[in-house]
């Protein structure tokens, strides 16, 4: 079976044959294949390499045959024979000192080597001051023109941000990682359009579909838990954690939804008010669980709007929270149209270009599901999952008020479900 690469692993391999510019920062959602990326790109590179996670669950020992044996190397490339008297003592955690060490050893091959060096730091939120070692080290690389290329990358969405922006700006180069489009999905794991609907973009999570109840629990305890608890709320100050679990759940639920802050309130049981909802919503947002989208408007958007529209940015949250099995799902009308519209909102928001934003718009009783905006370019998309005859009175008024590039309605009387999951949201600003 021919193994399945993300388009990141061409981008990575196309930066690694470059002179090194930029620290390469790799950082995304849980379980979105940054590490599997990672190690595939440098298993086709020429370059010797070292990966080095910093954490304490790994030993040395252990890593050794997945490095020397479990990964073939088709250019010829091999991982470094690594010294065992700068290791982390087994069990321990890494720490600056022992990153320096790791980094200076690798710069010295790096220096010896006629290929350069690739120096992989996974976990690297896990040490403490990591952002300003980096820094020092970087720049002594670049005074001393070593051509070690280094590779950082973690899955603490929230802290991996905050040491880029702090102290690595002008000294780094993203590359983002995303949940799983359907095309993947369908490509590595033979889904259906119907199971990534329900299922979701979780490739940890796909060998475990035929189990439900597995599937379920997996969701919930490997992705879920740790993506609140580890990336939030042990990385970021989050005065009423109750509060901020509850949300999740909450917004799971109502995915695909108009939901007003006030309303969202009148749910939690934990006092709060609407400043602090928007934070918890936006921290939610940055792991890639829940987005919030704005409504459209001619006047400037506030960030305090007071009724945005849920949206899970893996549309396996909402089914695992909402307890539905698959044909459950299926047969309830009302949640499949809710877990389609969801899967077209998670598409638009992982998919669409920086440059794009993704909003809806409502009016009384005129309403589309989603607009997309690009400058001063606007396109309204109005999904329909169900057979009954099309009803488009809210794009049409849409249309007469704010004169788009173009409307769409998806679904069996429009543009294709699965045709749409395909395209890259950017697509329909072009399209003629």
């Amino acid at each position: 079976m021919v193994e399945f690469r993300r388009a990141q692993v061409g981008t990575l391999i196309q930066r690694l044959l470059e002179q090194p510019e930029f620290v390469i920062a790799v950082f995304g959602p849980r379980q979105t294949g940054k590490t599997t990326a990672v190690l595939q790109a440098i298993s086709a590179m020429e370059q010797e390499h070292r990966y080095e996670p910093m954490e304490p669950s790994y030993s040395r020992a252990d890593l050794l045959p997945f490095q020397l044996a479990d990964k073939p190397t088709p250019l010829g490339a091999r991982p470094y024979a690594l010294d065992a008297s700068i290791d982390a003592p087994a069990g321990s955690q890494p720490d600056v000192r022992h990153l320096v060490e790791v980094w200076q050893h690798c710069r010295r091959q790096a220096m010896r080597s006629p290929r350069g060096f690739v120096l992989v730091l996974d976990e690297i939120q896990r040490i403490a001051g990591w952002s300003e070692a980096v820094k020092g080290l970087w720049d002594v690389d670049r005074r001393e023109r070593c051509p070690l290329h280094v590779v950082i990358l973690g899955s603490a969405p929230l802290l991996m941000q905050q040491g880029l922006r702090e102290s690595l700006t002008g000294r780094f180069e993203p590359i983002h990682f995303r949940h799983w489009s359907f095309a993947e999905m369908s490509e590595a794991f033979d889904f259906s359009l119907d199971e990534y609907i329900y299922f979701g973009g979780y490739p940890g999570a796909a060998a475990r579909i035929s189990d439900p109840e597995r599937w379920g629990e997996y969701v919930r305890s490997a992705l879920i838990e740790p993506a609140i608890e580890r990336d939030v709320l042990s990385m970021t100050r989050v005065d009423k954690p109750e509060l901020f679990k509850r949300l999740f759940d909450l917004g799971a639920r109502y995915s695909g939804q108009q939901v007003s802050y006030n309303k969202l309130l009148g749910h939690l049981q934990e006092a709060g008010n609407t400043t602090t909802l928007t934070r918890y919503l936006g921290l939610l947002t940055q792991v890639g669980m829940i987005a919030g989208l704005p409504k459209q408007t001619n006047r400037p958007a506030s960030p305090k709007a007071p009724t945005p529209k849920l949206n899970v940015l893996n549309t396996a949250l909402m089914s695992a929270v909402c307890g539905y099995s698959f044909d459950e799902a299926r047969a309830d009308r009302s949640h499949w149209g809710r877990l389609t519209e969801s899967s077209v909102g998670a598409h638009l928001l992982n998919a669409a270009s920086p440059r794009t934003e993704v909003r809806y718009w409502r009016d009384r009783e005129h309403e589309v599901d989603f607009v997309l905006q690009r400058g001063p370019h606007l396109v309204g998309i109005e999904v329909k999952s169900g057979k009954a005859p099309v009803v488009t009175k809210g794009l049409d008024e849409f249309k007469n008020r704010f004169q788009p590039v173009d409307t769409i309605v998806v679904g069996d009387a429009g543009v294709p479900l699965h045709e749409f999951l395909a395209l890259p949201p950017d697509h329909w600003f072009d399209s003629p």
